[in-house]
């Protein structure tokens, strides 16, 4: 080794880290915000980052080298796992495809979409726990759900109903979902909301509530299976991720807001 290259190596090593606090930043905000498997990636800690003064202007590839420095990393999705599929042919009256695939809202409460996931227990002798959900394009927010032991209309009704008893004036919503049962629709009817129904065997129709139930999956379930000796025990799971997902997660796609904080400002905009 040259003698220069020797003496200007040592002189590196012994050189402080400009980089040592925004290292330290990053740090805390991953490890603050965690939830379970789900951490966040170099785009969301920029977007913690910019949301401060002394970092408004970072460049997330600085973030992103940082990190891969540092061995921080986001989730890593599992794959292979069977998904639950709610169609049981054709029952009632089928809606016309309004959404088509497109899924952006301008304001909240104008564009919704609902389906069901199955959880199987390997604890509690496989029982299985169905999760039905609602998500609003606008902010990805989950406004009502519901879960229960068994996949039936009960479980789509009580969510229905904690979101039409909450929200009764939802005239001009579309709706998208894969329900035909009659009370169901007459209930939509009675709102006037327009349903819209995906077509059979195209899953990229109701792609979104997809994307939900697999953060969901990843942050809560993946790897933790065994973890949850009681379905209760998932219940209280469920219930604490998405008031964090609802409260506190924030979105790239969102400015770096939660799903709440974009529905306050979009009303705002609105008004």
């Amino acid at each position: 080794m040259p003698r220069s290259t020797f003496f200007y190596i040592l002189k590196s090593m012994k050189k402080e880290d400009k980089d040592r606090r925004l290292k330290g930043q990053i740090k805390d905000l991953y490890e603050k915000n965690t939830h379970k498997n789900e951490k966040y990636g170099y785009r969301r800690i920029c977007d913690c980052l910019r949301a401060m003064p002394e970092y408004s202007h970072i460049n997330h590839k600085k973030v992103q080298r940082l990190m891969k420095e540092m061995g921080l990393f986001g989730y890593i999705s599992k794959t292979g796992a069977r998904k639950y599929s709610s169609y049981h042919g054709t029952v009632g009256k089928v809606a016309d495809n309004v959404v088509k695939r497109h899924f952006k809202a301008r304001r909240p409460n104008a564009l919704w979409s609902t389906d069901i996931t199955e959880f199987k227990l390997p604890a509690c002798d496989n029982a299985k726990v169905y999760l039905s959900p609602i998500k609003d394009f606008c902010d990805g927010s989950i406004v009502s759900y519901s879960y229960s032991t068994s996949p039936n209309m009960a479980l789509v009704h009580e969510m229905q109903d904690k979101a039409l008893d909450r929200l009764p004036c939802l005239a001009g919503l579309v709706f998208h979902s894969d329900y035909q049962h009659e009370t169901y629709v007459k209930k939509l009817d009675n709102h006037c909301i327009t349903q819209s129904m995906s077509r059979k065997g195209n899953c990229l129709d109701n792609s979104k509530m997809e994307t939900f139930f697999s953060t969901l999956k990843k942050a809560i379930w993946f790897g933790h299976e065994k973890d949850y000796k009681s379905v209760e025990d998932l219940y209280a799971a469920i219930d604490t991720f998405i008031k964090w997902y609802n409260e506190e997660r924030i979105q790239h796609k969102l400015k770096g807001l939660s799903p709440l904080q974009y529905r306050k400002q979009a009303f705002k905009l609105v008004a």
